[in-house]
């Protein structure tokens, strides 16, 4: 029996799809490629704007077409908060929601076996436990830990809450297990991952995000822990003083701005404005000097203008970021800024266009001061006759070498910049 995946959105629906992947095979499937005949379809859909819903759609329909005898599973979240468009579509089998994937093998056996459609769709506001999906091997030599589900923040531009629920966070001791058994294969970095990663405690008595990074750094054998979106709030003196003090935990930080505006900050609903954000990044640097930052930024938010678009430019210049990934703000139907006044498509891609190039400047010129510096990288693949990986702080680094160094950590001296760091192994 062949199973084919398609994944849409974000990297925790990739960790998703990878988890059900893994059961499908202990099941004895083999993977092809989506574009392939198979047996069974799995289309993992997104639903952050109103795009993502049709390119699901899309990608239902080409699965149908390809095998109209196959078993079509349609999961996550467009079918967690849109349903009834999926049972729209004739010839999908399997429709869940955001909860049940770990039951998709049982339900595509239990399909082909009764031929009727089978759908799985709760209530996300009233759960409270989360689904725990292991995986135990990736494409690369870092592995992801997903430890928490959903978000109590209800941003105005964001349908996630409603997708995915309020926050969910993994028992503790599910965490490490699953911690220890990734560093059993041989993986020195896991990335802490979620919906909204460091609300992880939230939900729970007596244990905090806090908490599980120290249980964390004191697994034998971890090298390297990263913490793949931190909010400002959720930044306390006690982790400050433990990434300061760790050589497990990176000094880097992925550190959610939007905007850099308060007005624009205001009309997202954010939960700060732009003097508390910088005053904690700064407080960072005071107390870890090497510390990186990177960031997400929604470009052409409604209602914003050319004053302040500038403002969020200057703004991200001031913090002095290593990277900014860049978004157009796009329109999600059911959200409160989809009913706001909304920015002309032209103006939206040309202010795109000038933070990515602001973030080339930025991203060049911080690479540049290592030259000389030793960083410490972990070698995730070769490429045109260079071993290439990611420093502690995040940056790409190349270096020549005769050693087999793919999947191990070791200390580089920076030499020179060509587009990526090129440095050799001492």
């Amino acid at each position: 029996m062949k199973v084919a995946f398609h994944t849409l959105g974000c990297k925790v629906n990739s960790y998703e799809s990878q988890a059900m992947l893994n059961m499908f095979e202990e099941s004895g499937y083999e993977e092809v490629d989506f574009k392939e005949v198979a047996d069974v379809y799995v289309v993992n859909t997104c639903t952050v704007t109103n795009t993502g819903d049709s390119k699901s759609r899309q990608m239902i329909r080409k699965a149908i077409r390809k095998n109209p005898q196959a078993t079509v599973c349609v999961v996550g979240c467009y079918s967690q908060v849109a349903p009834q468009d999926i049972e729209a579509i004739e010839g999908v089998s399997i429709i869940l929601g955001t909860q049940f994937r770990n039951e998709i093998v049982d339900l595509v056996e239990k399909y082909q076996q009764t031929h009727e459609r089978i759908v799985k769709v709760s209530e996300v506001k009233q759960l409270r436990k989360f689904e725990d999906l292991n995986i135990d091997r990736f494409l690369h030599t870092r592995a992801y830990l997903k430890i928490q589900d959903g978000c109590n923040n209800f941003c105005t531009y964001c349908i996630i809450p409603y997708a995915r629920g309020r926050v969910r966070s993994r028992k503790p001791e599910s965490v490490i297990k699953q911690a220890k058994e990734l560093v059993a294969k041989g993986y020195v970095e896991i990335v802490l991952t979620g919906i909204h990663t460091a609300g992880y405690g939230e939900d729970l008595e007596n244990y905090s995000f806090y908490d599980l990074l120290v249980d964390l750094t004191k697994i034998k054998g971890l090298k390297r822990l990263r913490i793949s979106s931190i909010e400002t709030s959720q930044i306390t003196d006690d982790i400050i003083d433990l990434i300061s003090k760790s050589k497990i935990i990176v000094d880097h930080l992925h550190v959610p701005l939007q905007a850099g505006c308060d007005e624009t900050l205001k009309r997202m609903n954010r939960k700060y404005n732009c003097e508390q954000y910088y005053e904690k990044l700064s407080k960072i640097r005071r107390l870890i000097p090497d510390i990186v930052f990177t960031t997400d930024v929604i470009v052409g938010f409604p209602g914003e203008s050319e004053e302040e678009f500038e403002k969020t430019y200057e703004f991200i210049k001031k913090v002095g970021y290593t990277q900014l990934h860049v978004f157009p703000y796009s329109m999600r139907k059911g959200t409160p800024a989809a009913r706001m006044v909304q920015v002309d498509e032209k103006i939206k891609h040309e202010r795109v266009n000038r933070l990515i190039a602001l973030s080339h400047e930025l991203n060049e010129n911080y690479a540049k001061s290592q030259i000389g510096k030793t960083l410490r990288v972990l070698f995730e693949k070769e490429d045109h006759g260079y071993y290439v990986g990611h420093g502690d702080n995040y940056l790409l680094i190349k270096v020549q070498s005769d050693e087999q160094l793919i999947g191990q950590l070791k200390n580089v001296i920076i030499d020179s910049y060509d587009e990526m760091l090129i440095g050799r192994v001492v």
